[in-house]
């Protein structure tokens, strides 16, 4: 099925869900469970549900988020917007990794809804994602579309495919930081971290 940037019409998502959710049936069965017990009857549709709402966001764009509400603002020698929480899943393993984003930009003229801020990094988090991309994803959008002097954004998350499988590491986090414009100086970054703090 061919999805533009669109959401997608609800007949199209139901039918959607019912092709993954024949897939969810096929892969329980070939681990050796028995889909027709009563336990597992709906976990096919139910999977399938929920893996087209946490990857919703290839039905979005980031840019449709971001132009629904700029304004015009001369003011703010910064603005930060910090911990979104946010939930994705790791492209390598199909895996939740979740934790906080801080986003922060100095306004050049105008500002976005401090709620846009928040739905766009759900655009990109609810994805096949990897913590690198997600964080560069966000900020570039943020550098391409805003009049700003300078965006950066820190991701902080802890991935179960590092948790439950592989090194299983309980208490790893990863951290990631892009920026740009006026947050490549050194003492603009180490400004924006003291305020987060």
């Amino acid at each position: 099925m061919n999805r533009s940037n669109d959401r997608l019409l609800e007949d199209e998502r139901e039918t959607l869900i019912e092709q993954v959710a024949e897939h969810y049936e096929a892969i329980l069965q070939l681990i050796g469970e028995d889909t027709k017990r009563e336990g597992l009857l709906k976990t096919p549709y139910r999977a399938a549900k929920a893996l087209v709402e946490v990857t919703g966001g290839y039905n979005q764009s980031g840019e449709d988020v971001l132009n629904s509400a700029i304004f015009e603002y001369a003011g703010s020698n910064i603005v930060v917007v910090k911990d979104i929480e946010f939930y994705s899943l790791c492209e390598h393993h199909i895996l939740p990794f979740f934790g906080k984003i801080t986003i922060g930009y100095i306004p050049d003229g105008s500002i976005v809804g401090l709620s846009k801020l928040a739905r766009i990094v759900d655009v990109y988090a609810k994805r096949l994602q990897v913590q690198e991309r997600l964080t560069h994803e966000i900020c570039q959008l943020l550098s391409d579309k805003l009049s700003k002097k300078g965006v950066i954004v820190i991701c902080e998350a802890g991935h179960l495919c590092m948790k439950m499988r592989g090194v299983e590491k309980q208490e790893s986090t990863t951290l990631t930081m892009e920026y740009k414009g006026a947050f490549e100086n050194s003492e603009m970054r180490n400004n924006f971290m003291n305020m987060i703090k």
